[in-house]
């Protein structure tokens, strides 16, 4: 991985660390971007008694941990395997797979102008860094539509192409909304009603869920906000709609 960060991270900070050293009580660990090195005591690697440490860690492992304590002028960084969830575990180690795959894309796009990728790297990611944690970051708000890359200090050639593969590689985001739909009815066929009804606000954007006592939850996915909104009014509408024409009643709530 090439990106890094400089100076020390803060106290209570997720790391991804490569475990370098494995000992008795201890074991030591390189901050894969800080370049720096930091312990995990034995106590800190999993509760409970731990018979042999090696059973969770060996030489060469990514793990994930957290930091508890930082001593600049020793130099030392006392770092806790155990109080990761696997909840935080996985978003960092998703974020650095987002990076990665930022990271991919500089590579291919040096292969494509024939340039070193390192030195590509720093052209592109320094800009970037002044104004976000992660490289990907703003990759992804540029293919959302929140933010420009042609705003960044690039070469106009390097920057053409470059927005080129990230339209390429990264997808918008999509959001998901929600809303709460209560429906009445008491015709004989009610039943049916009430199916025939929902029938007519699904689609492949949208999913329904039966909640009880004749409410149900409409979710919308599209790519932003302003669509999601249009796809639920559209089909709270179309079931509001059906259900009337069969005497029924139907109320939405957004959750």
């Amino acid at each position: 991985m090439r990106y890094t960060r400089t100076g020390y991270p803060e106290e209570g900070e997720l790391v991804l660390c490569t475990v370098t050293s494995v000992q008795y009580n201890s074991v030591f660990c390189r901050l894969d971007e800080y370049g720096k090195t930091g312990m995990i005591h034995i106590s800190e690697v999993s509760p409970g008694r731990i018979r042999n440490i090696r059973d969770y860690v060996v030489e060469g492992k990514k793990i994930v941990c957290t930091v508890l304590r930082i001593d600049e002028e020793q130099g030392h960084i006392d770092l806790s395997l155990r109080r990761v969830s696997d909840n935080l575990r996985r978003q960092k180690n998703a974020l650095i797979k987002q990076e990665l795959k930022a990271e991919k894309i500089i590579e291919n796009l040096a292969a494509e102008l024939k340039e070193d990728p390192d030195k590509l790297y720093e052209v592109i990611a320094k800009p970037i860094l002044e104004a976000y944690e992660y490289v990907h970051m703003a990759f992804q708000e540029h293919v959302d539509g929140e933010f420009d890359l042609r705003k960044l200090n690039i070469p106009k050639k390097i920057l053409s192409a470059l927005i080129t593969r990230v339209e390429e590689k990264i997808k918008p985001r999509s959001v998901t909304i929600s809303g709460r739909l209560t429906i009445e009815t008491y015709a004989p066929d009610g039943i049916e009603d009430v199916k025939t009804a929902l029938t007519q606000g699904l689609n492949d954007n949208t999913k329904i869920h039966y909640l009880g006592s004749g409410a149900y939850k409409i979710d919308v996915t599209a790519e932003d906000y302003k669509a999601a909104e249009a796809l639920l009014d559209k089909s709270v509408a179309a079931i509001t709609a059906s259900i009337k024409q069969r005497g029924g009643e139907a109320t939405f709530k957004r959750c």
